[in-house]
């Protein structure tokens, strides 16, 4: 059987990643973000894949943002 998926753990990986991806965004906007995502899929009955889901969905959102933030 696989380990369970420590979320908040990796809630916390998931923003570092993404606040070093996205630096022209500030790091409260990616919490924000990745709460927001987080909180969509809180009646998900298999968590296994919900850090994954999170990470893609918030990319999708802060990644527009963050070019147009540049431009």
């Amino acid at each position: 059987m696989a380990p369970e998926v420590d979320e908040g753990r990796s809630m916390d990986e998931i923003i570092e990643r993404l606040t070093a991806k996205y630096s022209a965004l500030s790091r409260e906007r990616v919490v924000e973000v990745v709460d927001q995502v987080l909180a969509s899929l809180q009646g998900a009955k298999v968590r296994d894949f919900v850090p994954v889901l999170v990470e893609r969905e918030a990319k999708a959102i802060l990644k527009p943002e963050a070019k147009a933030a540049k431009a």
